[in-house]
């Protein structure tokens, strides 16, 4: 009687603790409306990167457990979520339909509470930010595992968009069929998926003919569709097409992440957060010594760079742009100063913007 009774004591504090919630979260909701009209008729972004890194670290600072933070990453985030739906209503432009990579970093950043516009490539989702039919977009830019995505970098040189935000999402590869595994003949999914699953696929399905596709939801579907065929891609696919998955975490590296970042328009861009990353593209004089001397300035700073990368520069043959990220906000001084050197000795610079720095995967 005593355990019935202790139990039955601790669901009254929960229901009771419950009551109390919904009313508080109500309350914010009130409040956040607020902040929404005078947003809107002050002309404001809605989604405020820095605030909702302000946000998380006030909420995981005031954490003493037993919850864990990303726990409470998650739960605020739906929250925030739903008060920006409440604000006004924001559209998420992504590459991919749902069950993709991108959707699934779509809704690990945005909630659930946003509507999510997929297309089928990554140009088009910069196209439909550019003429506002998509208050943002999100795309892969690399993975850890394959490099850059080219289409994502190709499309940064005809674009005033920039870089407001960046997600990390950790990849995680399963085959999925609506046969048993010693059915199927064929696998559908991405060369670069085949490729991050290379060991697996050799080991365990020697045999199998391996078919790309454009994208895992394509693959999805032709295993949805086709007697013996199996695809490869993630969990949220697998119950968007109906498919069971047969094995899980089949990637070679268990680490393997891919970066997303969320892109819009430069009135959207985020102020500093004391941690963040600004991504820079940039072009240099055909003369010895000119990629040294362009980074120098940088060097000079003591700036952390923690990516660089050069491809072909489409508008003019055999000239190259680089990219790279370096640590800090455009609008630090030591930035800033960097920057204004960093300009002397090159033939053309564009700053794709300063964000706040991701620290982890989302769905880790």
């Amino acid at each position: 009687m005593s355990t019935e009774k202790e139990l039955q004591d601790s669901r009254d504090t929960i229901d009771r603790i419950d009551r109390t919630l919904v009313g508080l979260l109500n309350e914010r909701a009130r409040a956040a409306q607020i902040i929404g009209q005078a947003k809107k008729n002050s002309g404001g972004a809605i989604f405020v990167p820095h605030r909702e890194q302000q946000v998380f670290d006030k909420v995981c600072g005031l954490n003493e457990g037993p919850l864990s933070d990303k726990t409470l990453r998650a739960v605020w985030r739906e929250i925030m979520s739903g008060c920006i739906a409440l604000e006004r209503p924001m559209t998420i432009c992504h590459f991919g339909k749902p069950g993709a990579f991108t959707h699934q970093a779509a809704r690990c950043k945005f909630g659930d509470s946003v509507e999510y516009v997929s297309v089928e490539d990554i140009t088009t989702v910069f196209s439909e930010v550019e003429r506002g039919h998509a208050d943002y977009g999100i795309v892969p830019i690399e993975n850890s595992t394959d490099g850059s995505i080219t289409d994502t970098i190709d499309a940064f040189l005809a674009t005033p968009l920039r870089i407001v935000n960046e997600v990390h999402l950790r990849i995680r590869h399963h085959l999925m069929a609506r046969c048993e595994r010693s059915q199927i003949k064929r696998i559908y999914s991405k060369h670069t998926v085949f490729g991050q699953c290379r060991t697996w696929l050799a080991t365990n399905m020697p045999n199998v003919e391996l078919i790309e596709t454009g994208s895992t939801t394509q693959a999805a579907e032709k295993a949805a569709e086709e007697a013996y065929s199996a695809s490869i891609g993630n969990a949220e696919a697998a119950g968007a097409f109906d498919i069971s998955i047969l094995a899980e975490d089949i990637q070679d590296n268990a680490n393997n992440t891919t970066r997303f970042v969320v892109i819009a328009t430069e009135d959207k861009a985020a102020a500093p957060t004391s941690n963040d990353k600004t991504s820079i593209m940039f072009g240099i004089n055909n003369q010895p010594g000119a990629l040294y001397e362009s980074l120098t300035p940088i060097h000079n700073a003591g700036l952390s760079l923690t990516r660089i990368e050069g491809r072909p520069d489409r508008r003019e043959p055999w000239q190259y742009l680089f990219f790279i990220d370096i640590i800090g906000h455009k609008n630090d001084k030591t930035v800033q100063t960097a920057i204004e050197e960093f300009t002397k000795g090159i033939s053309t610079i564009a700053v794709l913007g300063s964000y706040p720095r991701a620290e982890h995967a989302l769905n880790d």
